[in-house]
């Protein structure tokens, strides 16, 4: 990160908690500038070392009057006044300002959340003299406000209720939005962050994807120790298949793929992901058949955390034996393990308030992140840790990955662990395996794969009554899930016409022994996760 963040104007957000700051580091960066993201507890020598241009505060569940709630550094404000370095608080952040600063946040007779209309200043340096954003709809979420401003502060829009949304001090450079401009429900917001980073902050957009590429292999070149080898995690998706290719550009023969078929992968995954391997990837790839151990070790668990917890530990088990087989087998010695992880799984699988790690609230431990076991033999190289899929996505395209690998949907780590609801069974993983094959199959019959971001079944484990064949049934239904999305942080469901599901469904109920009905997931992401588990 530091060597990155040393050739580009580095725009760094400080994660306070909120759901919505992968948004404002996205936004930054389709703006075409540098972005990263510290969490909140992150000390003032590793701001320093980003040299950032500008510090973003982000918004978060907490009060700044609650014991123990997150704030910057010590030393922070006047590191930044130092430094001339551009400070925004967002909603929590803009509450800190005031606070740390001088002022007086209490909590608001009333709590703003949702859309809301602000107006703001002539003249002010946040807004300029443009009409259009004199008046705007913006997003709320918060329950405390701000009431008196430290010394030097400006109001420079308020809600129609009468709330502070926007402050500036433009002698310090510190400025405060109460509202979310990186959400699509503040339609103006770009225009706002626009303003913000080229306008007054006096960043340049030059930040390409070519360059991280370029940063990277020289980074896993000064990682990775001339006589050291790495092992990759293979799996055929678009994360581990670009990070593979990636980390071969920079090890070349230095670098050993293994496909790991755990049991919990989909109808025929291995032929045909080991095939796609052979055919068009042109890397050595070797296939590891674990399945045993997998399934034996996750019988009798239904806490969808304890399966990723042992799915991740799993993994790292087979990893370390291939370790030890290039050791005494080839003498070759390795001492780094690849993963495809990406931004949104860091953010999802971030550390419970409370642990002293992180502000943010823990979604779910991926098997690649927080599902791995504390103690590792191997050491991790993540070259994709701080970008999103659609990023990745293009990182691939530069590097020559071919398209098969690059449209495939999304598959977890944990496989159809996560998709099955309590106890992973051999009959369960058939029946899923099937209804999935049937799902995804007539989606791309129907040409509509390339439209949707992730298709699949889930199957529960429960059993409802039906009839089938005239006779009184007792089975399980499946449910059917396809969303739309840019980074999977947020989603929508996909809206297939009636008459696709009712074929689908009378596919599976007429196929898949042990399943009687269908259903459709209509929930978006919030507030549900893609994954049911």
């Amino acid at each position: 990160m530091e060597e990155e963040a040393s050739r580009h104007n580095v725009v760094l957000v400080m994660d306070f908690g909120s759901q919505y700051t992968h948004l404002i580091t996205r936004r930054v960066r389709q703006l075409g500038v540098c972005s990263f993201c510290l969490s909140a507890g992150a000390s003032l020598d590793a701001i320093a070392k980003l040299t950032p241009s500008i510090v973003i505060l982000s918004g978060g569940p907490h009060s700044v009057h609650e014991p123990g709630a997150p704030t910057v550094p010590d030393g922070f404000f006047d590191y930044v006044r130092e430094k001339k370095v551009l400070v925004l608080g967002i909603c929590y952040g803009l509450q800190l300002i005031v606070k740390e600063l001088g002022g007086v946040v209490k909590p608001a007779d009333s709590q703003e959340y949702g859309s809301t209309e602000i107006r703001a200043s002539l003249g002010s340096k946040l807004y300029g003299d443009d009409p259009e954003m004199m008046t705007q709809a913006v997003w709320m979420s918060h329950g405390d406000e701000a009431v008196t401003l430290p010394p030097g502060f400006n109001v420079v829009a308020k809600s129609v209720q009468g709330t502070i949304t926007a402050i500036e001090n433009t002698d310090l450079g510190i400025f405060g939005l109460q509202y979310h401009p990186e959400v699509t429900h503040t339609p103006k917001g770009i225009q706002t962050l626009r303003r913000i980073l080229f306008d007054i902050g006096g960043v340049v957009d030059d930040w390409k994807l070519q360059d991280l590429l370029e940063e990277q292999i020289e980074l896993i070149k000064s990682a990775v120790g001339p006589n050291e080898h790495a092992i990759c995690a293979l799996s055929g998706g678009v994360d581990s298949t670009v990070a593979a290719t990636l980390v071969h550009k920079a090890l070349g023969d230095r670098l050993h793929c293994v496909f790991v078929d755990n049991g919990l992968l989909r109808y025929k995954e291995q032929e045909r992901v080991m095939e796609t391997f052979k055919r068009e990837l042109h890397l050595p790839v070797v296939c590891v058949d674990a399945s045993t151990d997998f399934l034996s070790r996750l019988r009798g668990v239904t806490d969808p955390e304890q399966k990723r917890k042992i799915i991740g530990a799993q993994f790292i088990s087979v990893f370390d034996k291939f370790a030890c087989h290039l050791e005494e087998e080839l003498g070759k010695t390795a001492t780094f393990l690849v993963q495809g992880t990406l931004y949104p799984d860091v953010i999802e699988s971030c550390p419970p308030p409370g642990s002293g790690k992180g502000h943010s609230h823990t979604i779910k431990s991926h098997h690649n992140v927080g599902g791995l076991p504390a103690v590792m033999k191997l050491k991790l190289l993540e070259p994709l840790k701080w970008l999103f899929k659609d990023e990745v996505r293009k990182l691939g395209k530069l590097l020559g990955v071919p398209e098969s690998f690059l449209k495939r949907h999304p598959f977890p780590g944990p496989g159809l662990a996560v998709r099955i609801l309590g106890e992973v069974t051999e009959s369960h993983l058939e029946m899923l395996r099937q209804a999935d094959e049937i799902f995804v199959n007539s989606i791309k019959e129907a040409g509509l794969y390339d439209e949707i971001w992730q298709a699949f079944a889930v199957l529960i484990p429960v059993k409802t009554v039906g009839v089938q064949g005239d006779r009184r049934t007792h089975a399980y239904p499946v449910i059917l899930r396809a969303i739309t999305s840019e980074d999977g942080m947020t989603a929508d469901t996909y809206e297939f016409k009636n008459k696709f599901v009712k074929d689908v469904t009378g596919k599976i109920c007429n196929t898949v022994r042990g399943v009687n009905r269908v259903a459709y997931d209509f929930t978006s992401k919030p507030p549900a996760t893609v994954e049911w588990e």
